[in-house]
């Protein structure tokens, strides 16, 4: 069960162990918002506005290892284009960057920056089947917040 919970938004309480002691399944956001690839751009931009995420993964099915990820950066450069024609997996331009949910924060820091992305998908280790994502923001917590409580 992850512990890294935002408790009031209001005051941005954070539970999560120490940077150095902290790993993925600590801050990650568990499951997976997912579209086909054949889903329209304007599908992938009302399940980013519902949910107030700035990525979506693409995935053939339920469950099954991601392809791609569209990122907010990939709806950008594709707004003044016909969303209504153009796909998910047409637009989604940003890289796959997978890690386990045991990897240390400071692995996935490491990955985000090498691979200049802000989004992780968190994989099963066994299967490599999404169980979450870990984005820039839920490291900023545990770095802002980590082992502080």
């Amino acid at each position: 069960m992850p512990t890294g919970t935002t408790l009031d938004p209001i005051r941005h309480s954070f539970l999560a162990p120490a940077f150095e002691r902290a790993t993925v399944v600590d801050a990650m956001r568990m499951g997976v918002v997912r579209c086909t690839p054949d889903s329209s751009l304007r599908e992938v931009a009302r399940i980013m506005a519902t949910y107030r995420i700035h990525s979506v993964v693409v995935s053939e099915m339920e469950g099954s290892r991601p392809a791609a990820v569209v990122s907010d950066t990939d709806l950008a450069a594709a707004a003044n284009a016909d969303i209504d024609r153009l796909t998910a997996g047409q637009v989604a331009t940003t890289e796959v960057v997978t890690v386990e949910p045991g990897a240390t924060m400071a692995l996935a820091a490491q990955l985000m920056a090498e691979r200049r992305v802000s989004h992780l998908v968190v994989v099963q280790p066994d299967t490599g089947h999404p169980v979450g994502v870990l984005s820039a923001l839920d490291l900023a917590g545990v770095l802002a917040w980590g082992g502080t409580e």
